[in-house]
């Protein structure tokens, strides 16, 4: 199914949105850098599934969203946007599905994660929504980059699929593709089952993340995690009031709404950890 590209009007919102200006064009150092803009300008956040509001991986949904009440969101609605802009610019574009953590959930993980094929002075895996994870377009072959400060590497599965893998520290994260059209309707039901099931970590637990220049913020829980080539600086937030600063401050969210979450989260973080502090680095 083609990717519907944003109208002009749309696509200058999005570029507003994102901190650029026209012209753009569909070549590759623009790819970068519109790429490269949109996860310092957007976050990926889960507040509309803590909050309990519906989610869909419909494009225009996810534009109001996104573009126009400046918000973030999470991978269906940050690629759904990406990828109708750059259709919007001439670039040739292909929704995927993504399995997270494939290698440990099975097969029933694709639908997961949404992201893209970007055919452009050669095919590049595109992707604004993983958790920020990826700050710029990927060529689609085995390798390995710093997308500062997160160690990137692109390879191939046992079975055959595309793996693109993120470390932090001792800790990694992963997806599994494959180079092609996207399956819709198991992304629709995997994007229900990740927002309303009780067994969903997006249901079980608050996160923000953004990157900030070389910087790589992230919010789970009440603990606020700050990532540079350094290492990483933790600590715990101490209430609702500065809860809703960070989320601003830091993420760019103005939800205020966000302090009735408080209670859930002081309630999840004392289930996992119970009464220790977060370590620092």
């Amino acid at each position: 199914m083609p990717v519907e590209a944003l109208s002009p009007s749309q696509l200058d919102a999005y570029l507003a949105r994102i901190g650029l200006d026209r012209p753009v064009r569909p070549d590759l150092a623009t790819l970068d850098t519109i790429v490269r803009a949109h996860v310092q300008a957007i976050p990926f956040e889960n507040l509309d599934v803590q909050l309990g509001h519906p989610l869909t991986t419909d494009p225009a949904a996810a534009f109001v969203k996104l573009v126009e009440a400046r918000r973030g969101g999470w991978c269906y609605e940050h690629n759904g946007v990406l990828g109708a802009a750059l259709a919007a610019i001439g670039c040739d574009v292909t929704r995927m599905s993504a399995g997270v953590m494939r290698q440990v959930r099975g097969d029933e993980s694709m639908g997961s994660h949404l992201c893209l094929l970007v055919d452009c002075e050669g095919p590049h895996l595109v992707d604004a929504g993983f958790g920020s994870w990826l700050g710029a377009p990927l060529p689609l072959r085995t390798g390995e980059w710093l997308h500062d400060p997160l160690p990137v590497a692109l390879g191939h599965t046992d079975d055959g699929l595309w793996r693109v893998s993120v470390s932090l520290g001792t800790s990694e994260m992963s997806y599994d593709f494959a180079a092609e059209p996207a399956d819709e309707a198991q992304l629709s039901a995997l994007c229900e089952w990740q927002a309303t099931d009780l067994a969903s970590v997006f249901v079980q637990n608050l996160t923000a993340q953004r990157r900030a220049d070389s910087s790589y913020l992230m919010l789970r829980g009440k603990v606020i995690s700050v990532v540079t080539t350094s290492g990483e600086d933790r600590r715990e937030i101490a209430s609702a009031q500065e809860l809703v600063e960070i989320l601003l401050e830091l993420f760019l969210l103005d939800v205020p709404e966000a302090a009735g979450l408080w209670p859930a989260i002081e309630a999840r973080h004392e289930a996992l950890f119970g009464p220790q502090t977060a370590p620092t680095t």
